[in-house]
């Protein structure tokens, strides 16, 4: 490797409910100091629209994300402050020439989040429609980590088959299913267990939420910090 260069992690967001996850894991990404390349398929961006009141336009993708992660989960704007994108690369999701659509194009992995079933089925069949489906696909092919943060419920037997197909091709299947024993007192406290969790599938550190210690009556415990 040249020293100095730039190997990000892929995000990959998806049309499935759940917008304030992938924030919250963006922003865990950039807190670590890890360079990001965001791919935000078209349907993403009318979940996105539709959560947040956010249209994100390729053109002026900077201004329009920099908005979305300032953004509460409980959607109050400037909740999040002093967050920079220097190290963010934009992809369109149309664009199957980009850097991540080739196996030579160096990344740490991709984390989907969320991951609709469409797009679950996308990837577990090797589809390719768009970038974000096609980078899924490299991932996998270059023996690199994939999460797929699935949100949906129920899920039938045909996505499951599909989950159980990504997970036998060395994917980490993770449901966006937040828990309660960290103390969430938060709709935000919530969002940052599953980010949390899919940035410990990454190896990323971060500090979003409290771990487990053995302990009961941890999630009670008000005014404690749940970073670690």
């Amino acid at each position: 490797m040249n020293e100095g260069e730039r190997i990000p992690w892929v995000v990959g967001v998806s049309g499935a409910s759940g917008t304030p996850y992938a924030a919250a894991v963006l922003r865990g990404l950039l807190a670590a100091g890890e360079p990001v390349d965001l791919v935000v398929s078209r349907a993403s961006r009318l979940t996105l629209l539709d959560e947040t009141g956010i249209a994100y336009r390729d053109a002026h993708w900077r201004e329009d994300l920099a908005q979305w992660l300032a953004r509460g989960a409980d959607g109050k704007p400037g909740t999040f402050t002093g967050i920079g994108l220097d190290d963010v690369r934009h992809w369109a999701a149309g664009d199957l020439a980009a850097g991540p659509s080739s196996g030579s194009y160096r990344t740490k992995g991709m984390l989907i989040v969320p991951a609709s079933t469409a797009c679950v089925a996308g990837v577990a069949l090797g589809l390719s429609k768009d970038l974000l489906q096609r980078t899924a696909s490299v991932t996998l092919k270059e023996s690199r980590k994939l999460v797929v943060a699935v949100r949906e419920t129920p899920l039938n037997g045909q996505t499951l088959k599909h989950l159980v197909s990504l997970d036998e091709a060395g994917a980490v299947v993770l449901p966006a299913s937040p828990a309660f024993y960290a103390g969430a007192t938060h709709i935000q406290d919530l969002v940052d267990f599953v980010a949390g969790r899919v940035l410990d599938a990454a190896g990323v550190p971060h500090g979003l939420y409290r771990r487990w210690e053995g302990e009961l009556g941890g999630g009670s415990r008000e005014g404690e910090p749940r970073g670690g």
